[in-house]
């Protein structure tokens, strides 16, 4: 099960996930960082690296959040190239 990033991200858009992300599967989608389901690899890289706690695995994404799985499921990254000029 891929990780999600939820709404803790909104607003703070730290880098350091995108940073520390060895396949390159963080894109951009505006108001925060989301993560390809289909090209992460589950290495939980980025976890420990959120200094809000906005990265969950899959399955333990908390119920009230559950809608950004279905947006990283459903987003659109064939627009955008991953990853972002880290800071």
């Amino acid at each position: 099960m891929a990780y999600v990033i939820v709404e803790a991200c909104i607003g703070t858009k730290n880098t350091a996930c995108v940073t520390a992300c060895p396949v390159d599967c963080i894109y951009d989608a505006g108001d925060h960082f989301i993560i390809n389901p289909a090209e992460c690899i589950d290495c939980s890289m980025c976890m420990p690296e959120c200094p809000v706690e906005a990265i969950y695995p899959g399955d333990e994404v908390p119920e009230d959040m559950q809608h950004y799985v279905t947006k990283a499921a459903e987003f659109d990254y064939s627009g955008i190239a991953p990853g972002v000029e880290a800071n």
